[in-house]
């Protein structure tokens, strides 16, 4: 009777748990996005979101010791190649996982032995990470031409839906 009543007690409280992570994890798409409020950049002054209304902007969480991250990489260059000049702005959000990943000079190496050039907001503070309560590298954050999230992509893949959400945002009207 014992082993029956811990085993309820433990279901309760696994329950009660999944619903308070849940709660604290809920889906941003919808919402505003959150500010960048990084002081230190690579390859641009600070930016800033409010400034930024009237582009499309993909806000990608990345460090660069995550072999996901650097898979993923490729494709958000090729998207700021592509798109850049028809209105989308990509921003790097550095958030480090390691220790050696808070050393600006090895972000900086990094950066430029990819040929990275859009602009990389340095969040060592995790500022900015806990501002869009994100939990993933790499995480691509995509906020429509009135500073609302409307497509959150965790991980490697969907590359072409990815896209294809890009392009349907850079059509819309800035003014809705």
């Amino acid at each position: 009777m014992k082993k029956l009543v811990f085993m309820a007690y433990g279901l309760i409280l696994l329950s009660l748990m999944s619903t308070v992570t849940h709660a604290a994890t809920s889906d941003p798409v919808g919402q505003p996005a959150a500010a960048i409020t990084n002081k230190q950049w690579l390859n641009s002054e600070p930016l800033s979101l409010s400034k930024l209304k009237g582009n499309v902007v993909l806000v990608e969480f990345w460090t660069f010791g995550c072999s996901n991250c650097r898979n993923v990489e490729p494709y958000v260059k090729k998207w700021f190649d592509r798109y850049a000049a028809k209105g989308l702005v990509v921003i790097g959000v550095h958030s480090p996982e390691f220790q050696h990943e808070y050393n600006i000079e090895n972000v900086q190496n990094y950066v430029r032995k990819q040929d990275i050039r859009y602009p990389i907001a340095i969040d060592n503070d995790f500022r900015t990470w806990t501002a869009y309560t994100n939990h993933y590298w790499p995480a691509m954050y995509l906020i429509d031409k009135q500073g609302i999230i409307r497509y959150l992509k965790i991980g490697e893949g969907s590359y072409d839906r990815t896209e294809a959400m890009i392009q349907t945002l850079l059509m819309e009207s800035a003014v809705n």
